[in-house]
């Protein structure tokens, strides 16, 4: 008992939550709404108006009895003749049905334009606060969700969410205006035979909950599985290279083919139980239509109805089955926007990264210490066991290590793309722990080329003057490009630095990528640099020029220089090396070749490889 009012005080939470999160994407397009939901009462009204003089027009021209109306609507009809006049100038009745079609048509036109305005404007605020949003979540949030359920949640659920509320939601006011005026106007003129026509209501609303929450857990599936197969679409077209290079094109495509049939099967699923609904419900609604004719017949027979009253409530009538007939399709559509505010309420309610409230932008080119780091990913074994070490200002740092040791954990850590949990060290920057320091102030002072370079689809001067606040300077642009020894390279294009890269940089070799992911972080001029074996797909000669240009133009600058091949460290003025989390080594190249270590062992390799090489 306890735990049935626990879940429904949390279902009622998750609402309220829903709820709040849908109006706060309507800000800016509220008003449009109530306008369109205006028009849609001016609409529902003309509908129920034009049956009202149908039957006048039947009941005083063909039955010749005057019809029985409320006293206001007598005295409007007594100001134009009575119905005795209207009967003899049948012109101006129908002259007055135009004028209520007019105006419905009207307020139609106007129920579009700004139903229409309201639902692109709720989109583009919804894109807009998602993609904010999204930006500003950590790092380690991107790592847990795939990119292609990010981008179908962005996408496609927002247009579930768009078709909901300016298509279904304002049809509830609609049916509600509707329904209301409807059974009003019947109950004037016969009420058994309105209790009649209502009586299939309660069995259809109870029948349609039901189906609600079958069919909920059946979208769920469907929209996760879309994103499953955006997701693997999106890997495949990303690494089309490996796919060709490795002839896996068959390969993919049986996989593809075979999560797109289970996705098939999904939605012919859904399909069946949705036809099994409609086909019920059009039963009903059918067994209803069949009770009031002939129910109304009767009554027309016993003179309890006039034939004009009863022509006018078959059009009631007709108009109560529409939003009853609609209430299949609203429920359907209400299952699928609850699930798709669900995946895009994971997004806005997943904690974004933020800084301390006395956060600070200190000098950033004071010596780097990492003080006693311990460090593991969520759900990983520990990667970094008690780091130990400092960075003097201005001093260049080398880092060696197998595969898998921690390297580009420790550098991710700097930068605060992970944060180190409480009581397992720290970082500090001149004295200022790194948690201390405002994220944005962090990240402009530290230039990193990361271990697996990515560009922009834009030109090559567009992804080099990234880190430029002040928009692109050909002249900084150029300088960087010839400190990474990249504008002999660029020159040799037709278009130059005006060059498309092409989607991650497909167009360029490694190197060239490479050597372009460097000039962007070089035209930072930060105090301090990160290059994560960033120089692996340069040839050596390469890899010397830009550490002799790095020494020469940024020599006040911290370097930290992670790599795996020797030749890139050695100038380092102090080198760490790394076995399995733990700092196994640390000290000059000439020491640590003599140390008798990991450090040596790799060195007599590599020389023997470069010996052999030269032969």
């Amino acid at each position: 008992m306890e735990k049935t009012k626990e879940e429904k005080k949390q279902k009622k939470e998750q609402f309220r939550r829903k709820a709040a999160l849908v109006w706060q994407f309507l800000k800016g397009s509220r008003l449009l709404f109530i306008a369109s939901i205006l028009c849609t009462g001016i609409m529902s009204l003309c509908d129920m108006i034009n049956p009202q003089i149908i039957r006048a027009a039947v009941d005083n021209a063909i039955g010749g009895k005057e019809p029985k109306f409320s006293d206001t609507v007598m005295k409007i009809v007594d100001s134009f003749g009575g119905f005795e006049y209207l009967g003899r100038h049948l012109w101006l009745m129908a002259t007055a049905i135009v004028i209520v079609a007019a105006v419905r048509v009207l307020s139609q036109y106007l129920f579009r334009v700004s139903n229409t305005a309201a639902s692109e404007t709720l989109v583009k605020t919804m894109r807009d606060r998602l993609f904010s949003h999204i930006e500003s979540l950590p790092f380690g949030w991107h790592r847990k969700n795939q990119t292609g359920d990010i981008i179908q949640r962005c996408t496609s659920d927002i247009d579930t969410m768009k078709n909901f509320v300016s298509e279904q939601l304002t049809s509830i006011f609609r049916i509600i205006i509707m329904l209301t005026l409807a059974i009003v106007f019947m109950l004037s003129m016969n009420p058994w035979l309105t209790l009649i026509a209502i009586a299939p209501m309660p069995v259809i609303l109870v029948y349609s909950l039901l189906f609600h929450n079958k069919i909920a857990s059946g979208f769920t599936k469907c929209d996760e599985n879309e994103g499953i197969l955006s997701a693997m679409a999106q890997e495949n077209l990303t690494g089309v290279r490996v796919v060709r290079a490795f002839g896996r094109e068959r390969y993919e495509r049986d996989r593809f083919e075979k999560h797109n049939e289970y996705y098939t099967g999904l939605w012919v699923h859904m399909a069946k139980t949705m036809a099994r609904f409609w086909s019920t419900s059009d039963i009903i609604v059918g067994l209803q239509m069949v009770l009031v004719v002939v129910c109304g017949v009767l009554f027309c027979i016993n003179d309890k109805m006039t034939p004009g009253e009863y022509i006018s409530f078959v059009s009631y009538n007709s108009l109560l089955v529409w939003p009853v007939r609609q209430l299949g399709r609203m429920i359907s559509e209400m299952s699928k926007a609850g699930v798709s505010i669900d995946r895009i309420q994971y997004i806005m309610e997943s904690e974004p990264e933020h800084d301390r409230p006395d956060a600070c932008e200190p000098d950033m080119t004071g010596d780097i210490s990492f003080n006693h780091v311990n460090f593991g990913y969520e759900g990983c074994p520990q990667k970094l066991f008690d780091v130990n070490f400092t960075i003097k200002s201005g001093t260049t740092l080398g880092i060696l290590g197998g595969t898998g040791c921690g390297k580009s954990t420790l550098m991710s850590l700097l930068d605060r793309m992970y944060e180190i949990p409480e009581g397992n060290g720290s970082i500090t920057i001149g004295g200022v722990d790194i948690r201390d320091i405002k994220a944005s102030h962090l990240r402009k002072n530290i230039g990193m080329v990361l271990q697996e370079p990515f560009l922009f689809s834009r030109s090559i001067s567009d992804n080099i003057a990234i880190a430029l606040e002040d928009g692109k300077d050909m002249d900084k642009i150029r300088e960087a490009a010839q400190a990474a020894c990249l504008d002999e390279t660029v020159s040799s294009f037709t278009k130059g630095y005006d060059t498309f890269v092409g989607e991650r940089g497909v167009t360029l070799s490694g190197g060239q990528k490479q050597r372009t992911a460097i000039a962007r972080t070089l035209i930072g001029n930060t105090p301090i640099m990160i290059f994560d074996d960033s120089l692996s797909a340069v040839d050596t000669e390469t890899d010397a020029k830009i550490r002799a240009s790095l020494q020469a133009r940024f020599g006040t600058a911290t370097i930290i220089l992670i790599s795996h091949r020797i030749t890139t460290l050695c100038h380092a003025d102090n080198i760490i090396v790394l076995d399995h989390g733990k700092i196994a080594e640390q000290g000059t190249h000439e020491q640590l070749k003599k140390a008798g270590g990991i450090y040596q062992r790799i060195y007599n390799i590599q020389s023997l490889s470069a010996e052999e090489a030269s032969v």
